[in-house]
């Protein structure tokens, strides 16, 4: 039975909570709400961060020889629990389904009342984050610092088992071949009377049955199912994506007491130096940010998350990472069936306080038990950025800070790390991102890289990857924020003497950062200067993706761009708005993320005439079959219309990057000056068996 419509609610107060479960309490004048949603859409709760919420509904007694259990699928973010005036439980965790026995709370009326105390708490201190709700709250990628995501977002619905239930389950895919598929599951289930218990499974064709010799009370069982010369899943750019639905019965005394099923596949993720490999076969990952659909999750459609993981696939890439939290369930249902792949995070983010250790250790056994049959889902991450926020950001995390060890990283990720090792050895576990080489191991994991953003020019990223190749092997944000042309704010003063910090919060950024993308004083007005803040955005993603991807695999494994759509109108590091408009950075990815590119090196913005400059052409493949026949044309075009030809022939192999030529390209007179690259090659797979790739390089003399 859903329970989802209309309910009661009222502010959480002292008094009130006293008594708000009793059934013959009056909620008439109760402010009325919508389960799944969000209690800000109602005005008199909107700044409340604990809410008072009732139900009344009509369900027949259970019967003598059934069960009768409460599923809430999602509640943010804390919650007490009552049943017609009785204390059921309490909840934690936003993502989190949290199922409750309510069969003898049932039996001798028909007429019932749930009641729910829901609390949400407050960013708080960015430096000591005491709550696990990651992206949801953290004012940087929520979009609107200090909104209220209190609510039960997801719905509310009651069913019956026999008398033996199952109450967790999980589905891993441990290993795949065109051999065998092994599938790894894992079965909690309460016995009341003990004896023999079966656990039947079909999938893809096979019938697995197990036979279980069960204690009293709870049982947990695990055991492995082999599926002989399986499909195998692939990421869109390797192959196909098939799905099987898998079910499984709890069965007693020849009699179905309880059943689980969901959609899974066969494939196997490893990750090494920094490249994933799926079932065998290397892939550079070509990836980007998400953050929620929408800032609180409950207002999200199912057709808006699909739309969002959609996108990420239209543009090009291959894989999303959902940063700091745990997305709506139809990302990952899209993401299976368009063969993305998934970096999920926990909702870490920041220094944690010690406090979350145990939540965040339940959490994650719940993500895996939740998520783990997904295909799509590739790495599990513990911890965004474990250190405190920069006062002065730079192109580069924080290094010396980081050489002692913390709590955060040695203590929390560690334990984290651990637990997802135990209840999912199939996947890489990253344990945080952005932290650089540090003692002992001297390792580090993923870079954020803000080249162009908050210093130096997104050229200077080569060189730098060239003095440290470590800070190249997987980039997991980059980018640069844009403004929305029609910001209030930008109209709100003298040009530019404006309030800029207010600006800057807007689009989670910093105003020094801005102003270094873009500087104001060269811009009329607000508007112009927000449309430079747009074309220079697609400029960074650009260079960065065209520079990380000449340097795949030598160190580089793969990126994620940051991110892709905008969580509110103001603007962002989106390269969609918050209403799904693409800006000039969705081309410039796009571009830079096709299969086969051909590149060259930046010139400098200006140059001086009679200079000569050298850059070197490249021709980037990601296709798994070699070019042939290729040939490169690189036009020289000069002020005064003239223009030189050069052209280079010969295969790429496939995979690859090929360095082409070192090409001369003298400045002869003032004006513009534009190469112009183009590639054309025979490759089988291909449309008309021929592909082509066009790109250009400028500068002023």
């Amino acid at each position: 039975m859903d329970l989802s419509g209309a309910w009661r609610a009222a502010p959480a107060r002292e008094e009130l909570r006293r008594t708000f479960h009793e059934p013959a309490l009056d909620d008439r004048d109760w402010a009325e709400v919508t389960v799944p949603g969000h209690w800000a859409h109602t005005p008199d709760l909107a700044d409340e961060r604990a809410v008072l919420h009732r139900h009344r509904f009509s369900m027949p007694s259970v019967a003598e020889d059934r069960r009768r259990w409460i599923t809430l699928h999602g509640l943010a973010q804390q919650g007490d629990v009552w049943l017609n005036g009785a204390y059921v439980g309490d909840t934690d965790g936003y993502f989190v389904p949290h199922q409750f026995e309510i069969t003898h709370l049932m039996r001798d009326t028909d007429e019932h009342c749930l009641a729910v105390d829901v609390t949400v708490p407050s960013f708080g201190d960015p430096d000591e984050r005491s709550n696990l709700m990651g992206a949801i709250l953290d004012p940087q990628l929520s979009g609107a610092a200090g909104h209220n995501p209190g609510g039960i977002w997801r719905e509310v619905a009651i069913h019956e088992t026999g008398t033996s239930a199952i109450q967790h389950f999980r589905v891993v895919c441990v290993d795949a071949d065109q051999a065998r598929a092994r599938l790894a599951m894992r079965c909690v289930f309460d016995h009341p009377d003990g004896g023999p218990a079966l656990l039947r499974t079909h999938v893809a064709g096979i019938d697995h049955e197990l036979h279980h010799p069960a204690a009293v009370g709870e049982n947990r069982v695990e055991w492995t199912i082999d599926v002989p010369e399986p499909e195998l899943w692939w990421p869109h750019s390797l192959g196909e994506q098939p799905l099987h639905e898998l079910s499984c019965e709890l069965i007693v005394d020849g009699r179905v007491h309880d059943h689980r099923s969901c959609r899974t596949a066969f494939r196997t993720v490893r990750l090494r130096d920094w490249t994933l490999h799926v079932n065998g076969v290397r892939l550079f990952t070509k990836g980007i940010v998400m953050l929620p659909t929408t800032p609180r999750p409950g207002d999200a459609t199912p057709r808006q998350v699909a739309a969002d993981v959609r996108a990420a696939r239209d543009a090009g890439l291959d894989l999303i990472r959902l940063v700091a939290h745990i997305a709506h369930p139809e990302a990952y249902r899209t993401a299976d069936e368009l063969g993305m792949l998934v970096w999920q995070e926990m909702p870490l983010r920041g220094v944690m306080a010690r406090g979350v250790r145990g939540q965040a250790v339940r959490q994650a056994r719940e993500m895996v038990d939740l998520l783990g049959h997904h295909p799509s889902v590739a790495v599990w991450c513990v911890h965004d950025e474990p250190f405190r926020r920069q006062q002065a950001p730079t192109s580069t995390p924080p290094i010396v800070g980081q050489q002692r060890p913390s709590w955060n990283r040695a203590v929390l990720d560690t334990s984290v790390r651990r637990v997802l090792q135990r209840t999912d050895g199939s996947r890489p576990i990253v344990n945080h991102t952005a932290v650089p080489p540090h003692l002992p191991l001297l390792d580090g994991t993923t870079s954020h890289l803000w080249f162009g953003w908050h210093d130096g020019k997104a050229d200077d990223l080569a060189a730098a990857i060239g003095r440290l190749p470590r800070m190249g092997r997987f980039v997991t944000a980059f980018g640069a924020a844009s403004v929305d042309p029609q910001l209030p704010e930008l109209q709100a003063g003298r040009w530019p003497a404006l309030d800029w910090n207010p600006i800057a919060a807007a689009v989670g950024a910093r105003h020094r950062s801005l102003h270094h993308l873009a500087p104001p004083e060269r811009t009329s007005d607000g508007p112009a200067w927000a449309e430079t803040t747009r074309q220079a955005q697609a400029d960074v993603l650009r260079t960065t993706i065209e520079t990380l991807r000449k340097v795949k695999y030598r160190p580089t494994g793969g990126f994620c761009a940051f991110y892709l759509a905008d969580p509110g109108p103001a603007g962002g590091f989106g390269i969609l708005d918050s209403d799904r408009r693409a800006k000039p950075a969705l081309r410039a990815l796009t571009d830079a993320c096709r299969p086969v590119i051909v590149v060259g090196e930046p010139l400098p913005a200006s140059v001086g005439v009679g200079e000569v400059h050298e850059i070197a052409i490249h021709v980037v493949s990601d296709l798994h079959e070699s070019l042939r026949d290729g040939v490169v044309s690189a036009t020289i075009h000069h002020a005064d219309g003239t223009t030189d030809v050069h052209r280079w022939g010969g295969d790429v192999e496939a995979d690859s990057v090929a360095r082409i030529a070192l090409l001369s390209v003298p400045a002869l007179q003032p004006g513009a000056l534009t190469v112009e690259l183009a590639l054309s090659a025979v490759v089988d797979d291909a449309e008309n068996g021929k592909i082509t790739a066009r790109s250009s390089v400028k500068t002023t003399v």
